[in-house]
Order: C-alpha cells, then sequence, then structure tokens
C-alpha cells in the first residue's frame, strides 16, 4: 500500500502508459526501439501524458514587489516509467530559460557511473494547451531523473497564480504577493504537472525583502538574512497535489494558539487588525480538535496558518497548513460585524479545515470527482458550526444553501454532480451550487439513511484507506457500502450521475397515500429521470414515522399501518420529507395541502418542515404547477412566523413575487405590497429595532433582514427610523443607534429615498465607504447601492463598481439592482463587457455579472435579445451559466404570462381579501 502512494500519480497510470507506448513501438528489441509520437499528440488532451511520474519538487522564487516579477528555478526528482524521448508537463504565462532546461540521470550519483546530464532539443510552449513539451533526442532511462527548469513569470492582477494584492499600511499603498493555484494555476508560478492525482512532495525556498513576512505550507527551517534581502528554506511537505501549494509575502501582524496535542495555529492579517482575528483563531483550534475525533485521524502538519487577503477572488481556499481568506470571510470586530459575519467566519474556517482531510489528505482523482472535495467540506462545515455553537441551530440554517442547490437543479441546463471534466478549460464551470450544495445535500441525505454512527465510522475508514492518495466517488461509495451493508453505490449514482431531482407527488385514497415521483423542472415541462429516493414521512405527530425506499415511479402505503386511531385518518397532517434531509420537493393533493396549513397556523410543525412546505409549494407555483392564490393563503398561514430561516426564505420569494406581479399587471402591485408589508409587520414589531439582552443568535440575524424587506417595499414608519438612525450615525460612527445588524437594512431604506435631485443619501454612504477600513462594512455599502429607484442613480452605483476604489473581487456585490434599475443594468452590462471581460474573463467571477443581470428578466424578447447580444461572445467560461441565465428568463416570463390569467379571474379577489382582513400600517 505504502508503494502506491510514494509513486504519487500511480501504478495504474504507468500500466496505462506503458501498454499506450508498447502499441507504438516498432518490432524491435528495446534498445533500438523509438517511440512513434510527435509534439502534435500532446495538443489539446484533457490529461498530461503519464510517462513520467514526479516524485518530488524543489522549488525557488524570487518575487520582486516593486517591478511585479518573479524569477525562479525548479528541480523535480521524477520517475520515468514507459520510454519516451518526450517529457511534457504544464506551465502557464512562464518565461522558460530554455538553456537551463536538463534532465540529470541518477547514474550521476553513483560512484561507478559518469554523470549523464541530457539537454532537450526542443522546448516548445503550447499556450492554448497550457503545456511544455520538451523533447530529447533519445529515449529517457527508465527510473529516476531530476529535470531542472529555470524561468521568470509576473505577479498578475487577475487573482490567480501568482498574483499581486494591495493594502494600505500608515497611509502608503503597498503590495503583498499572494498565490491562489485552484483549480489549475500552479503552472502559472512554476512548471510542474498540475494535476490532482499527481501528487509529490514539495521544498520551497524563498528570497524576499527582509522586513516582509513570507509564509508557505510548512513550517521555517531556515532564515538568512543578507541586507535587504533574506532567504526562507521550509520544511519539505508530505505529499500533496499542486493546487495546495501556497505562498503568501507581505506585512502582517499574527495571533497564535496551540491545539491540545501542540499543532501551532495562527491568523495573520494587516497591521492593525490583529484584534480581528481571534475569534477565527479559537474556532480554527476547537475544529481541528473536533476533526481529529471525527476521522479518527490526527492533523497530518505540525502548524496551521490562516491568513486574510484584501484581494481574493474566493471567499477562502484550503492550502495545505497555509489557508487563505478573503478579509470578510476571516476577520470579526466586535463592535462593527454583524451577527450573520460571524456565523460566517465559522462556516468558512470549518469548511476550509474539513479540507485539511477531505481533499488534502485524500484528494480526488480528477476533477470530475470536484464535488467530493467541495460537497463533502460544505456539509462537515454545518456539522461542526453545530457542535461548537448548537444554539444556532444551523442546520436549520442549512436550508438556505440546501433551497439554492434546489433552485439549479430545477434548471433543464443544470448537470449532474459527477461532471465529465475534458479540460481544464472547463472546470470553472462546475464550481457551482451542485457541486457544493447539492453535494452536501445528497451527503446530508445519506447520512440521515444510514444514521449518523455507521457515517462517521465508514467515512474515518474511507480517510485512513486513502490517505496520501487519490480517490474516486466510487472509492467512498464502497466505504459506506461495507461499514453499513446497504446499497449505497447503487442508491448514490441516481444522484450524482444524472441532473436534476424528483418531485414526489401524494394523494389520499382510500385511506392509502399513493406516491409519484417524476423529475422537477421549474419550467414546468416535463423531464426524464428516475431516483432511488429515501422517503420519510410523519402522520399526525412526530411519533408516527415511516421511512422507505422509493425505487419505483410509484407506490402505495396504508395509512391504517401507521394509526392505530382510524377516527383520525381524514384528518391528519401527513408530512414528508421530514427535517428536509431528503434532496426533493413535494406536492400535495388539495385534501392533505389543507390539513397542512391547518397544522402550520397550531404550530404542530417544526421549523424546518414549515420551510420545507413554504418552499415546495413556491417552487410548484413559479413552475405553473399551483395557483398563486394557493400560495398567497399559504403565505397567509406564516403571518406570525418568528424562525429565522423561514422568515428569511419567505423574504426572499416575497421579493421574487413582487417583480414578476409589478411586470404582469403594472397597474395594480399595491395590494401585493401591503400584503407582504402585513406579513413582515408583525416580526418586525416584535423584534423591534434594538438588539434584546439574551436574545438568540438567529434573532439578531432576523431583525436586519425583516427591517430591510419593509424598506424594499417602501413601508413608511421603517423608512423615516432609519433615516433618523443613519444621521444619528453620520453624526457619530459609534452611535448604539445604528447596530451593524441593522445597518443593512438602513443603508438599502436609504438608498430608496435617493434621486437624482436628493443623492445626500448615497453619497453619505460613499463617504463611509471611503472612510472605514473594514472590508464587511465596505461590503454592506456595495451592496446597498443600487437600491435606489432611481436610474440615473443605479447607472452611477454600478459604474463606481468599475472604479479604482472597489476591490475587484467586491465588485460583484453591487450587481443587485433594484427593479426599476433592470434595463439600466443590462444596458451597463452591454456598453462596459470588453472591460468587464478582461478584468473578470479569467476566472469565475464573471459568471456573476451574467447571472446578476441577466435572471431576473421576465420576457422571452428579452431573452433573444440577451441570446442575440452573446452569440459572438460566448467562451467556455460563460456557456453554462448563460444558458441557465436565458432559462430563468424564459421560467419568469411563462411565470408572468400565468399571473396575468390568475389575476383576472379569482387571485385579484383573494389577495383584495386578505387585504382587507388585516390592518395595514
Amino acid at each position: 500500500m505504502s508503494f502506491f502512494k510514494g509513486i504519487g500519480c500511480g501504478l495504474l497510470l504507468a500500466l496505462a502508459s506503458y501498454f499506450y507506448i508498447r502499441s507504438r513501438r516498432r518490432p524491435d528489441s528495446r534498445k533500438n526501439m523509438k517511440v512513434m509520437v510527435s509534439m502534435e499528440e500532446f495538443k489539446g488532451q484533457p490529461r498530461l501524458p503519464k510517462f513520467a511520474v514526479p516524485k518530488r519538487y524543489d522549488i525557488r522564487l524570487k518575487p520582486n514587489l516593486t517591478t511585479c516579477k518573479f524569477a525562479g528555478s525548479v528541480a523535480i526528482e521524477l520517475k520515468i516509467v514507459a520510454d519516451t524521448s518526450f517529457i511534457v508537463l504544464n506551465a502557464a504565462e512562464l518565461s522558460i530559460d530554455t538553456t537551463s532546461v536538463s534532465f540529470t540521470h541518477p547514474a550521476a550519483h553513483s560512484s561507478n557511473s559518469k554523470q549523464q546530464v541530457l539537454k532537450p532539443l526542443k522546448v516548445d510552449v503550447v499556450k492554448e494547451d497550457e503545456i511544455l513539451v520538451l523533447n530529447f533526442a533519445d529515449t529517457l532511462p527508465i527510473g529516476l531523473g531530476l529535470l531542472t527548469i529555470h524561468f521568470q513569470g509576473s505577479l498578475n492582477d487577475k487573482m490567480k497564480g501568482f498574483y499581486l494584492s494591495t493594502y494600505e499600511h500608515n497611509g502608503e499603498k503597498k503590495n503583498m504577493a499572494v498565490t491562489q493555484f485552484k483549480p489549475n494555476d500552479a503552472r502559472r508560478c512554476f512548471p510542474c504537472w498540475d494535476e490532482p492525482a499527481c501528487k509529490a512532495m514539495f521544498k520551497i525556498t524563498l528570497d524576499v525583502p527582509s522586513q516582509l513576512v513570507a509564509i508557505s505550507n510548512m513550517p521555517i527551517i531556515e532564515e538568512k538574512v543578507d541586507g535587504d534581502l533574506k532567504t526562507i528554506s521550509y520544511q519539505e511537505s508530505p505529499i500533496m497535489s499542486t493546487y495546495l501549494v501556497a505562498i503568501v509575502v507581505g506585512l502582517f501582524d499574527y495571533v497564535e494558539h496551540l491545539t491540545s496535542d501542540g499543532v501551532k495555529v495562527r491568523v495573520y492579517c494587516q497591521v492593525g487588525k490583529v484584534n480581528q482575528g481571534k475569534f477565527a483563531l479559537d474556532v480554527a483550534v476547537r475544529t481541528l480538535e473536533l476533526y481529529k475525533e471525527y476521522f479518527a485521524v490526527p492533523y497530518s502538519l505540525p502548524k496551521l496558518d490562516m491568513v486574510a487577503i484584501p484581494n481574493f477572488a474566493f471567499g477562502s481556499m484550503e492550502n495545505y497548513g497555509l489557508v487563505t481568506y478573503c478579509e470578510t470571510s476571516l476577520l470579526y470586530d466586535v463592535q462593527h460585524s454583524t451577527t450573520a459575519d460571524k456565523q460566517r467566519v465559522v462556516i468558512v474556517v470549518a469548511h476550509e479545515l474539513a479540507h485539511q482531510w477531505f481533499g488534502n489528505l485524500v484528494t480526488m482523482e480528477w476533477w470530475t470527482h470536484l464535488w467530493l472535495n467541495e460537497g463533502f467540506a460544505t456539509w462537515v462545515s454545518y456539522l461542526a458550526a453545530d457542535c461548537l455553537f448548537p444554539e444556532w441551530k444551523v442546520w436549520t440554517q442549512f436550508l438556505d444553501d440546501y433551497t439554492e442547490g434546489l433552485e439549479m437543479d430545477g434548471l433543464t441546463e443544470s448537470h449532474p454532480i459527477e461532471v465529465k471534466i475534458n479540460h481544464a478549460s472547463e472546470i470553472d464551470e462546475i464550481i457551482d451550487s451542485i457541486s457544493y450544495i447539492k453535494g452536501a445535500s445528497v451527503t446530508r441525505m445519506l447520512q440521515s439513511y444510514l444514521g449518523a454512527d455507521c457515517f462517521q465510522r465508514s467515512l474515518a475508514s474511507y480517510v485512513k484507506k486513502f490517505a496520501c492518495s487519490n480517490a474516486k466517488t466510487e472509492d467512498l461509495w464502497a466505504a459506506l457500502e461495507e461499514g453499513s451493508g446497504e446499497p449505497v453505490n447503487k442508491l448514490m449514482n441516481s444522484w450524482t450521475k444524472q441532473k436534476g431531482y424528483p418531485v414526489i407527488s401524494v394523494k389520499v385514497e382510500d385511506q392509502k397515500l399513493v406516491f409519484e415521483q417524476s423529475r422537477f423542472l421549474a419550467s414546468g415541462t416535463h423531464g426524464d429521470g428516475q431516483w432511488i429516493v429515501p422517503i420519510t414521512l410523519c402522520c399526525g405527530s412526530y411519533d408516527v414515522r415511516k421511512n422507505f425506499l422509493l425505487q419505483k415511479s410509484s407506490e402505495t402505503l396504508d395509512m391504517k399501518e401507521l394509526m392505530s386511531d382510524e377516527s383520525n385518518l381524514a384528518s391528519a397532517w401527513v408530512k414528508l420529507n421530514v427535517d428536509q434531509t431528503g434532496f426533493y420537493r413535494v406536492e400535495y393533493d388539495e385534501d392533505l395541502e389543507d390539513r397542512l396549513r391547518n397544522a402550520i397556523e397550531n404550530k404542530y410543525l417544526s421549523a424546518t418542515d414549515r420551510f420545507g412546505i413554504l418552499e415546495d409549494s413556491f417552487a410548484l407555483c413559479m413552475a405553473r404547477q399551483k395557483s398563486f392564490t394557493s400560495f398567497f393563503t399559504l403565505m397567509n398561514a406564516y403571518k406570525e412566523e418568528l424562525e429565522y430561516t423561514v422568515l428569511s426564505n419567505l423574504i426572499k420569494m416575497s421579493y421574487k413575487v413582487e417583480r414578476i406581479t409589478a411586470d404582469a399587471a403594472p397597474e395594480s402591485p399595491v395590494n401585493i405590497i401591503y400584503f407582504f408589508i402585513n406579513l413582515f409587520l408583525h416580526s418586525a414589531m416584535k423584534l423591534g429595532w434594538e438588539p434584546k439582552t439574551g436574545e438568540s443568535h438567529m434573532d439578531a440575524m432576523l431583525r436586519g433582514e425583516v427591517l430591510t424587506a419593509l424598506a424594499v417595499f417602501g413601508h413608511n414608519l421603517t423608512l423615516e427610523e432609519a433615516s433618523r438612525r443613519f444621521l444619528a450615525f453620520l453624526d457619530d460612527r459609534n452611535t448604539p443607534l445604528l447596530h451593524p445588524d441593522i445597518r443593512k437594512a438602513v443603508y438599502v431604506a436609504v438608498m430608496r429615498r435617493v434621486s437624482t435631485s436628493n443623492r445626500f443619501g448615497y453619497e453619505s454612504l460613499l463617504r463611509v465607504y471611503r472612510e472605514t477600513n473594514l472590508s464587511q462594512e465596505k461590503a454592506r455599502i456595495l451592496s446597498s447601492l443600487t437600491s435606489s429607484p432611481d436610474p440615473n442613480i443605479t447607472l452611477e452605483a454600478l459604474n463606481f463598481l468599475l472604479s479604482s476604489e472597489v476591490r475587484t473581487q467586491d465588485a460583484v456585490l453591487g450587481l443587485a439592482v433594484s427593479r426599476e434599475g433592470r434595463e439600466t443594468a443590462w444596458t451597463w452590462l452591454k456598453d462596459n463587457w470588453e472591460h468587464i471581460s478582461k478584468t473578470w474573463g479569467s476566472g469565475y467571477l464573471i459568471t456573476h455579472f451574467i447571472n446578476s443581470i441577466v435572471s431576473p428578466f421576465a420576457s422571452l424578447e428579452k431573452a433573444e435579445e440577451i441570446q442575440e447580444f452573446f452569440a459572438s461572445r460566448t467562451n467556455s467560461k460563460i456557456a453554462r451559466t448563460l444558458k441557465q441565465s436565458i432559462e430563468r428568463v424564459h421560467i419568469n416570463a411563462y411565470w408572468v404570462e400565468s399571473f396575468r390569467i390568475e389575476v383576472q379571474n379569482e387571485l385579484a379577489r383573494a389577495l383584495m381579501e386578505i387585504v382587507q382582513a388585516c390592518a395595514i400600517q
């Protein structure tokens, strides 16, 4: 077993290469045989050829933070495993010193042999495939060898590879050098086998300015200072993939602590912000200890560093032993951060530390299995947060993510959890809600089905078996199947290898429950697919429970088997998908729906089940499988709702419904707005504007969301109070009148009253933005600036996003414009597309521009206009996102038409009755 781990890419790959080469040999003795291959055969290939297997890298880098260049060298210990005169590895945006390239045969180290240094006849860089092809005159000797290459590169501004980040120190702008290699950008820093299966050990040496801090995956073993320069050598790493190598060079402070077994944990941040790192440090120490027990394997490195980076495209990155974060995901300011900010730090830190086992220690074999890393880490981050802060009820809040996964997977243009990746350029487009959230949701579903203890034991066995190696999805299923005795592979293949999910229709016939499954599509059209569905249900009480696997298209269950008291059969509520642990929707017949609505009004159901009933009803209404009238009637049952997750989702639904109804009937949305104001006033009055002593974590988060909703819907008393508190805040930034939890609500309320003739609120917010150095405060302001109903202000705010005052990764925060600003945003996107594409087009952030601005439209004509604009502007990084966004426009358009038909009939009357029955304020 240890042999398989030691060769990194694996014996099977070597054997495959051996037979591949043999098929191209001349029928001659080995001594005289040549490999019939040319450089052309390496172009356009999804994977590197496996003639050679990397074992160890010795990397030396010298970044210059003034010229924004770096010089480097790499010595790679290889194992040649098949006859070849070529060595092919990855390199991108590097200037290779062709005279430096050499391959030294290990015989050179033997006393009986002369040194044999081979120089390539030709060195070719294939830019489109990001490969470096070395062509030697003769077949390379089988066995170990040392490949040496010198190179130069630029510290880019794209937030990937080896890149430049900026910060301020004592009022002066400074540079730092940072790496971000996932998914396939280590090749932009040094030539390498940049594939997750090609694991190796890494020895890193840095030459950096002596006054700066330089951090890498491993602890420092030696530091030599020579004037303004110092050379730092780090311990050799354990075996790992290239995308996990990390380097950060800059000016930092840090706080540190030790775990119970002596692992040194540090949080690095900008000078002056060290107190903001203390909370994340405590979370990290406790999480490492928790995972050591859960995975039954100790953390495998001697230290863990976590660094807050000002310019960072992702929320965070799990580099082995050196985890990097955007500042909003790691730093927590007691005075100015919100309760939601605090929770985000916990979830994100727990996610990245889960990767130290599930991703770093055990690594996916190829990007097809990305979900193994990300879906699992997303799931286990909630497990950790629930253990550390049980009072937060984070599993209920997980449903917010769960809904996002359902929404994306309800599209025709969704994709399976496992997506075949044919080329590295395709990877960015599967870093999405399917890989992360659906992956996490089906993991949760499986854990619920197998049981928590069985799942944990099997998972620990899997981690031990594949430690320091690579695994595929089937390997995880095999471990869980062996540990549980259940048909895990058969069950889970129906969820990972096909896109979409089922809607389970249930009705009562002759005191029997009849279940049917079909694929749910948000468009309301028919979809193919069949799943093995773990069904959970309760009948009349949570004590009356039934679990079974629905393996066919339909099945029947006798209710008499569930309830001994037959007199209750005609009135007992039935809830499927108890606690929403299954990744599917449920459609109840009218009778069962009435029973559930009564159960909600009488508070018989848990928060998770109230959430699920509402969410499924909304999705079915959007798919035109349920009327607006029935959906509004159901929503009215939630008028006394106080649970954060349920109300938060109800608020998101209200925004969508208000937009659709305004598009469908511009003259009659006032009743809709009154309906929503009334729906949220009860909770707003209960919560108030001020935090209450001893209130729950979730109430603290809910206050801001409810007040934001009332501001968006134009509730006058909310707008007036927000204005009063904002003016007090402008006079005194530490006023208790503007607690961080309500700042977003107040900023949105201020912007709702901003217009071309009344710019005070907009200009005041810009002043606050420019004066604060807290990233979370800047994020709040950016996400509020486009809330104005005045298109001219919206345009000004959008242009501000493109200015040098906004960090590149933060621009996407301001793209969710008001309903009145949609057309302005679309014109702005078209006018600035060339600049946007150039600035953000090399990473996944470009997809936010398309999705945020395109998806809210609701007409077939607009969908056609969007398609025409992008017809000549689409590339592999945006193709799937564009299709999904246009599909959402179509869905919205059909939904608008459905509303128009219904409003002419019964909906208008029903709404009026509901509104008149309520006291409107």
